[in-house]
């Protein structure tokens, strides 16, 4: 699904116009942003959750010359769906 697919569903559901529908996907995605940076982790109820986790340095390998490369630490995102939407798209 697209964003402006995403956008019209949003706009059928709750009966308002695709420039309201699209304001209000712009809002949703500013206010997870801003939870995430606030307390790394933003819950939506029968959704799921954001939440961002450290990942530590570590060694990898580059895969055309076989050469030992050291990855650099940083923050990563993840989302774990919840029991009830896993069981809707199992």
């Amino acid at each position: 699904m697209t964003k402006s697919e995403l956008i019209g569903q949003i706009a059928e559901n709750a009966g308002i116009s695709k420039s309201d529908a699209d304001k209000a996907y712009d809002a949703i995605v500013s206010a997870i942003k801003s939870g995430l940076k606030a307390d790394g982790s933003v819950p939506l109820t029968g959704l799921g959750t954001f939440k961002v986790t450290h990942r530590a340095a570590r060694a990898g390998r580059n895969p055309s010359t076989g050469e030992t490369i050291q990855i650099p630490a940083k923050n990563v995102l993840k989302f774990k769906a919840s029991k009830g939407v896993e069981s809707e798209i199992a």
